[in-house]
């Protein structure tokens, strides 16, 4: 189903010298800065259930798929709030799955899942409704195996390191599983606050009493506030943790007095935010993150650009990270000038900025990164980690800010067998990409060399802080 080939240029010329750079780098270890592998899997150990639990159920790029084409999610197995039944019999879904698996072709997704079935179960034929219950059979079998175990799957796929997204109230207590288990795989975990800076989080209050009883104080005022998550980032950064992660409509940043911020957050206690106020409240807090990152030097990453939840229905009904989060227009010049020119120039200062909106790749987000010491490009994220979306990253990027203001390549993935996939297609384009600058003689075959080992492994080893 592979060919060897697939991600290559396909002038005869490129391809050749595609082949020789992917080489370079196919059995490099796999460096995972950033994605949402839950860390219960590894502390476990336990067996994966079943090949639709593990393939299908957890991954929205699946499912929005084929609910895309008029599949209820019900009938994949998705649960809904109210309790109302969903599909339980696992042959059943993986039946459909195989029937809707040409609804794939093109995607990465497709690209992914032959990887996923072929390199990693072994399975030597087609997905279809035909052939789908005996590769049911032959993924269940190898799932049964101790070899397939999630900590024997890190280990076989040289994951060097593994960054989890953590929220700022989780005890981190797989994460003290695993430390103490005595297994060698590195784990990390990464602090993700939204919960508690986002205001119209329906749990923001909820949320904000648990971040109080893990800082050990009660939260009744904004510096109480602040001094909490101060020490839940000291926490985090005691069990490794070496970033943070901001999930935000919109890239804005603007410092508050002390006295307005104040003021909002007292209203938020009360229930009384608006939509103004958590705006101007998420603005301040990027700010503050800024701040406290230049303090204790977690690498902070923004996600901007995402109307999330977009179908009111399915969140209703299903919950959030159901497939309907969809892209919107971002602008980023204006809206990071004041925390740019506050924190841009710390030494002890990194922002990897991802977008959705590929339209300011070139037009804003190379120029900030090709200037500001503290600012990295994170790779192509969720629409746009394809082969195409990777190489309008590569070549709308290179000029400007050159690849070593990039921030390497992360899997950014719930779907744990999926990570070699993923890299694997990565370090393809990448080769692909620097074999068409040396045939047009941009770069010197030696120069490319280097460049796909720093593409592949060593920057986002540097860019994370992770040596």
């Amino acid at each position: 189903m592979l060919h060897p080939d697939r991600g290559f240029d396909p002038n005869p010329a490129v391809r050749d010298l595609a082949r020789s750079l992917y080489q370079r780098v196919r059995n490099l270890p796999l460096v995972c800065p950033h994605g949402h592998v839950e860390p219960r899997l590894l502390a476990e150990n336990a067996p994966f259930p079943d090949p639709a639990e593990l393939i299908i159920i957890p991954d929205h790029y699946v499912c929005r798929m084929l609910y895309s084409q008029g599949i209820p999610l019900e009938k994949l197995g998705i649960a809904r709030r109210d309790g109302q039944p969903a599909e339980a019999d696992r042959r059943k879904i993986w039946q459909l799955f195989g029937e809707h698996f040409h609804l794939f072709r093109g995607t990465p997704t497709s690209a992914w899942l032959k990887h996923e079935l072929e390199e990693v179960f072994g399975v030597a034929e087609p997905l279809n409704g035909r052939t789908a219950q005996r590769l049911y059979d032959q993924v269940a079998e190898k799932l049964a195996r101790p070899e397939f175990r999630p900590r024997a799957l890190f280990e076989r796929f040289r994951i060097e390191v593994l960054c989890t997204t953590d929220a700022a109230t989780d005890p981190l207590s797989h994460h003290q599983v695993i430390r103490q288990s005595g297994w060698k795989g590195r784990v990390l975990p990464t602090f993700r606050p939204d919960r508690v800076t986002d205001l119209l989080h329906p749990a923001w209050r909820t949320e904000i009493a648990r971040l109080g009883e893990l800082a050990g104080r009660e939260i009744g005022s904004y510096p109480t506030f602040i001094a909490a998550l101060e020490s839940r980032r000291q926490f985090f950064r005691s069990m490794g943790a070496t970033a943070t992660d901001h999930g935000v409509f919109s890239p804005h940043t603007h410092e508050l007095a002390p006295a307005e911020a104040e003021s909002l957050f007292q209203r938020a206690l009360s229930g009384q935010a608006s939509e103004s106020d958590a705006a101007r409240f998420t603005a301040h807090m990027l700010m503050e993150m800024a701040r406290l990152s230049c303090d204790d030097g977690l690498v902070m990453q923004l996600h901007p650009g995402s109307f999330r939840n977009h179908n009111r229905a399915i969140h209703e009904a299903f919950g959030p990270d159901q497939g309907g989060d969809i892209p919107v227009a971002a602008e980023f010049t204006r809206s990071l000038h004041e925390l740019l020119n506050k924190y841009g120039n710390h030494p002890n200062f990194r922002l990897v900025l991802f977008t959705l909106d590929e339209s300011t790749y070139s037009r804003e987000l190379a120029p900030l990164a090709g200037h500001y010491p503290a600012v990295r490009l994170g790779p192509p994220w969720w629409f746009h980690d394809s082969i195409e979306g990777m190489r309008r990253f590569r070549r709308s990027v290179t000029e400007t800010a050159g690849i070593y203001n990039t921030a390497g390549f992360n899997d950014d993935t719930r779907a744990f067998p999926s990570i070699p996939a993923r890299h694997d297609l990565c370090r393809r384009v990448d080769a692909s990409y620097l074999a068409g600058l040396v045939a047009e003689h941009v770069l010197d075959p030696s120069d490319a060399e280097e460049m796909i080992l720093d593409l592949s492994y060593r920057l986002a080893k540097q860019t994370y802080r992770l040596g």
